[in-house]
This record gives C-alpha cells, sequence and structure tokens, in this order.
C-alpha cells in the first residue's frame, strides 16, 4: 500500500489521530523534496519567483492534508441577519457624493483575467473573443474605464490579473491601447504544480511549462489574487498613489461595471464605520442553484460553495427558498486590509479539490482558492443584493447570443437592457452541441435574430439561420440526426416547434 493511500485510510478512520500525523508529516516531507528538485532546474531569472510560488504552493498542500470531509458544519449555517445583507435600492438610494473626481481618485479596477478561451472552442485567453461589433472583453473593459475616466477627468486605472496561460499573448495585445485614456498593469497569479491523485506528489519533475510539462502545472483559482497581487509589489504601488479600494471581476462578465453608488457607501459609510469587504449578491433563479451563497457562519459572513456542502444537504442548498441570493463575484475590497491581512497571514480560505484527468488518462488533482471564500477574514464586511443585470457572464455561445442580440444595446462599453424589451428578464437560451465552438456558431447565423420578444430558445442538431430572423415566445428548433434544417430568412417564429428536415434550396 502506498503512502497516499495509507494516508487515505488513517483520514477516513476516527480516533487514529497520532497515526494520521505520522503519515502526514511524512507525505509532507516527500513533497518538499520534490518541490526542492523542481526548484534547482530554475533559470537564475525565474528563482525568486518559482521560490515565492511553490513556498505557497507547500502551504496549500500541508492545509489540504490537514482537512478532513466537507469543510463546514451543516448546522452551523445560518441565514446571514437582516442588516448584513443590503438592498442595492437602499445604497442607491444615498445619492452620489458632490466630489465624484475624488472618490474615483481613490478606485482600481481589477479584472480576473488568467481563464483560455478553450470551452468555446477557442485559442488564447478568453479576454480575446470578440463579443459585441467586433469588440472583445478587454476592448469593453478599456472602453467602461476609459469613459469613466474622460467623464470625470479622473485617473482610475486598471488591473488585469493574468496566469502563465494568457499573459503573453495578453502583454501583446495591451499595445493597442497605449494611447486611450486608462492606465493598465497586469501581474501574474502563481503557478502551481499539479499532483497525482494517487501518490499525492508533482507530476513534474522540472520548473518549464512547455511541451511536455504543459499540463503540469496550473493556476490555483482567483483566490489566489491576495498574495499574488502583494508580491507583485503592485498593491504597494497603488497603496502609496492614494487608491484605498479595487473593484474585482471575473472580465467574463459584461455587467460588472463601476456602480458609483456602492463606491460611494465604501468611502463615505453611513455608521462611520469602514467595510473592508463588499459582495455584490443578486436573487437566485432556476438556473443559479449551484452559485455559492452567503451565509452566517460563527458570527461572522462566510461563502459557502456547494464543493462544500455535505451530500445529504446538497437539495437543500440548491432550494431557492431557503438560500434566496447567489455570489456574483463582483468584490470591492479594500486595499490596506489585503496588505495587513496578507501580511499577518491571516487570509483563510477553504481549499477547493479539483480533480482532473490528463490527455495521457493521468489522474490528477489541483488545489485552489477562491476570491469571495476570504469575505469571513474581512472586518464589517457586507453584502449588496444587486439587480441582475450586474450579473452577465459569458460563459457559453448561448450567453454570446444574448449579448450579440438587440436585446442589449451598447454604450462606451457598457450593455444596458434595451428599452424595447418589454420584461426586463433575460430569455433562456439553449443551444446544442453544433453551436458550442464559436467559429461554427457564427458560421450558422447570417445575421443575429431578433430577440426582443423571446422566452425560451432550445436549438438542438444541424441548424442554421437566414437573415433578419425573427424568435419570439417559446420556440425549439430540432434537427434529427442526419437532418438540417435551414431557417429562411425573414421568418418568424412565434411559440413554434420546428422539427424534422428543413432545407430551402435556391434555385
Amino acid at each position: 500500500m502506498s503512502l497516499a493511500q495509507d494516508y487515505r485510510k488513517a483520514m477516513s478512520q476516527a480516533g487514529t489521530s497520532q497515526f494520521q500525523e505520522v503519515i502526514r508529516q511524512e507525505l509532507e516531507y516527500l513533497m518538499k523534496v520534490e518541490l526542492e528538485k523542481i526548484l534547482a532546474t530554475a533559470p537564475e531569472n525565474e528563482l525568486e519567483h518559482t521560490k515565492k510560488d511553490l513556498e505557497g504552493f507547500k502551504k496549500l498542500f500541508h492545509r489540504f492534508l490537514q482537512e478532513k470531509g466537507p469543510s463546514v458544519n451543516w448546522e452551523k449555517i445560518q441565514r446571514p441577519p437582516e442588516d448584513s445583507i443590503q438592498p442595492y435600492e437602499k445604497i442607491r438610494a444615498r445619492g452620489l457624493p458632490v466630489n465624484i473626481t475624488s472618490v474615483l481618485n481613490k478606485l482600481v479596477v481589477v479584472k480576473l483575467n488568467g481563464g483560455l478561451g478553450t470551452s468555446m472552442g477557442c485559442k488564447g485567453p478568453k479576454s480575446l473573443i470578440g463579443v459585441r461589433n467586433e469588440n472583445t472583453f478587454l476592448d469593453l473593459t478599456v472602453q467602461q474605464i476609459e469613459h469613466l475616466n474622460k467623464t470625470y477627468n479622473t485617473d482610475v486605472p486598471l488591473v488585469l490579473m493574468n496566469s502563465f496561460n494568457t499573459d503573453e499573448d495578453t502583454k501583446k495585445i495591451l499595445q493597442k491601447y497605449s494611447h486611450s485614456r486608462v492606465k493598465i498593469y497586469t501581474f501574474n497569479q502563481s503557478r502551481y504544480p499539479r499532483i497525482n491523485k494517487e501518490s499525492l506528489l508533482p507530476i513534474a519533475k522540472d520548473v518549464s511549462y512547455s511541451g511536455e510539462n504543459t499540463e503540469a502545472w496550473y493556476p490555483p483559482g482567483h483566490g489566489d489574487i491576495y498574495s499574488s497581487f502583494y508580491n507583485s509589489g503592485l498593491l504597494d504601488t497603488l497603496i502609496g498613489e492614494g487608491k484605498e479600494y479595487i473593484f474585482v471581476s471575473n472580465i467574463d462578465n459584461l455587467g460588472a461595471t463601476v456602480d458609483l453608488y456602492i463606491l460611494n457607501h465604501l468611502m463615505n459609510p453611513p455608521n462611520g464605520k469602514c467595510c473592508e469587504f463588499v459582495m455584490e449578491v443578486t436573487n437566485k433563479t432556476r438556473a443559479d442553484v449551484k452559485g455559492g451563497t452567503l451565509t452566517q457562519y460563527d458570527n461572522k459572513l462566510r461563502l459557502v460553495e456547494i464543493a462544500q456542502v455535505p451530500k445529504a444537504h446538497v437539495d437543500e442548498f440548491k432550494s431557492v427558498s431557503k438560500f434566496k441570493i447567489f455570489n456574483t463575484n463582483n468584490l470591492w475590497i479594500s486595499l490596506p486590509a489585503i496588505k495587513r491581512l496578507q501580511e499577518q497571514n491571516a487570509i483563510d480560505m477553504e481549499i477547493i479539490v479539483n480533480p482532473k484527468t490528463l490527455d495521457g488518462g493521468l489522474n490528477v488533482i489541483q488545489l485552489e482558492t477562491a476570491v469571495g471564500a476570504a469575505v469571513k477574514s474581512f472586518e464589517n464586511s457586507l453584502g449588496i443584493n444587486v439587480p441582475r443585470s450586474r450579473f452577465l457572464p459569458v460563459k457559453t455561445t448561448s450567453d454570446l447570443l444574448l449579448v450579440m442580440s438587440n436585446l442589449y444595446s451598447l454604450n462606451a462599453g457598457s450593455l444596458t437592457m434595451s428599452e424595447k424589451r418589454e420584461f426586463p428578464t433575460v430569455p433562456l437560451v439553449k443551444l446544442g452541441s453544433s453551436f458550442t465552438k464559436v467559429q461554427d456558431y457564427l458560421s450558422r447565423f447570417e445575421s443575429i435574430p431578433d430577440m426582443l420578444e423571446l422566452d425560451h430558445l432550445t436549438v438542438s442538431g444541424d441548424v442554421t439561420f437566414g437573415k433578419n430572423v425573427a424568435l419570439k415566445g417559446t420556440v425549439i428548433i430540432i434537427a434529427n440526426h442526419g437532418d438540417r434544417i435551414d431557417i429562411p430568412p425573414g421568418a418568424v417564429l412565434e411559440n413554434k416547434i420546428v422539427s424534422g428536415n428543413l432545407r430551402i434550396l435556391d434555385h
């Protein structure tokens, strides 16, 4: 039996703490030896950086070995007190400060830019995928901040947290913004070694991450922002420039724009008590049942993710009636607080164990953390229940269809729901596997349909859309295997089910 198997067996048994401790120490020792071997292969110019990364990983691995079972005690979970999650309307009702410019000058916008576009069939950083009128996620972000800086004569910088997967391509593209009125900084999140699920040791043999070693490394989730930001020196630079808060969000959430009312609430707190962390939450719908939720736990606000919930309580966790809100991952965090907690080593985030199977069939695990999980480490944390419009993530081509359509209008990089839409809700769109890759998806629409009156669209199989198609109510289009459906130009489909084989041939 391997040491890792001994460890698993020991951890599953109660009352064998001494035995567990011996095995844990042995596993940590073996990991230390392997990491030292990897570090020894680092070139001089990468040595310091690699050392910091591996030190961070070692701490995470140590905590991983200490933890046992789901990390929350379900009995301790309570609904948060009324005043700990404020309705956005109440924040907005306080109005704007007289000195918007000076308030904005204390803000930094941070976008999480570590992800690749692979799930949408694209190579390179996801932020470089075109989402609207040839504009990429990054273009829209720069346009938003530039508009803010011009309107209020301010200097809000943009900071991108890249990963080793996205850094090079992102830096190349940044040159195109050199004349825009936005200072852009980047820093890299850590690079951690994937570990073999059986042996619990790194699969990397050296520090390189090209060729055969590509799959040996991973960026450890966005919870890594605190230490990476601090280690990069950028945190101190920005504090030195008088910056006080960061607004952090995923770069693929097109609803995450700077909100002056929330910023005002932070800069001028109504009770005089500085709020160090704001999490924007929004009401759950059936589509969001897996989203992390804010709870009260040990007298602190705490983010609970589905992976932390004991199996017996998963359905209760998903319940829309008990846990009404979920985390949008739009966060406002105090810079001095990050510095203080980082220096005290006091940022506590639960470990997410993410199992993966590599191309060759090897089972590995990645140890990750989530940025919102640190909410419990900050003072006077607050949830703000924001309108759904602040959560507009583009994870799939179904989402892409929504944001490319006439449901939204684009102004200075910001998307807003069209006034012509009678209901403020977003239609439910499910495009089948023929549409998964952006290139395939684009080839199937001669133009994006009119969707102003759409409630629900499901498309499956080999389907194409001609120009100027309008979709209204509930539309279901299913081409059976071997069949093809061409929706003709100018067609208006209202509460229709189209199936079988419909080909419009030119003659």
